[in-house]
């Protein structure tokens, strides 16, 4: 006896209702991006104005208050970066963190954008990378080593009081912090004016924990 199959056709108005829910994101997420890219042009111009001596004065200041915290301290492996053009100075950080004994990865910016880490073994260690990034040349260790790291520093262009944190648009860090655990602190550094109350977001946007200024020291946000 053969098997009766009833294909039921979808409804029209539910694909209707589809279309229209896939129109409204589509809409929001553009809204966002388009938000997202005004701040980024508004927080890359003020970056602008600073002089290099600004810079550094940041990057120290943020450099001793990083090295001031207990889970700096106690971090057996630490996931950092090395800083280019207007950033916040991180490279006397990186440095400091490496001279204390901590293990210190830096990342590798990968052909697909992800990235992979390695681990940076002293000013000489470090090569030309792509984007202007000075990248280290020991072996990679693969885009899931920041997992194992027990702190985790990024760079931001801004945050805000929720620990949602605006990067460069490329993605890199959101994929990046997907690795990292819960509980492992995650600091982004940041100019004084740079902790805002509210970042534009969308649902694949990681948040971070904490986030460090030079004149105002750390500040634990509420990051899930």
């Amino acid at each position: 006896m053969g098997v009766w199959h009833c294909d039921i056709a979808p409804h029209p108005q539910d694909e209707l209702k589809r279309s229209w829910a896939r129109a409204v994101a589509d809409a929001a997420s553009a809204r966002v991006t388009g938000e997202k890219a005004a701040l980024r042009r508004r927080l890359l111009a003020a970056r602008a104005r600073l002089s290099p001596d600004e810079r550094a004065a940041a990057g120290r200041a943020l450099r001793d208050t990083i090295l001031e915290l207990p889970q700096v301290q106690m971090a057996g492996t630490i996931a950092a970066y090395y800083s280019l053009a207007s950033e916040p100075d991180s490279h006397g950080l990186v440095y400091a963190l490496w001279k204390r004994g901590s293990y210190v990865l830096l990342p590798l910016l990968r052909p697909d954008a992800d990235l992979d880490w390695a681990s940076y073994e002293g000013p000489d260690s470090l090569r030309p990378g792509p984007r202007g990034l000075a990248e280290p040349g020991e072996p990679p260790r693969g885009p899931d080593a920041i997992a194992r790291a027990d702190l985790v520093v990024v760079p931001a262009l801004a945050v805000d009081r929720g620990g949602v944190r605006l990067g460069r648009g490329g993605g890199s860090y959101d994929r990046a912090l997907a690795w990292v655990g819960l509980q492992v602190p995650t600091i982004a550094l940041v100019y004084d004016g740079e902790l805002l109350d509210k970042v534009p977001a969308d649902s694949h946007d990681q948040r971070v924990r904490l986030v460090a200024r030079p004149s105002a020291g750390i500040t634990s946000l509420p990051a899930t």
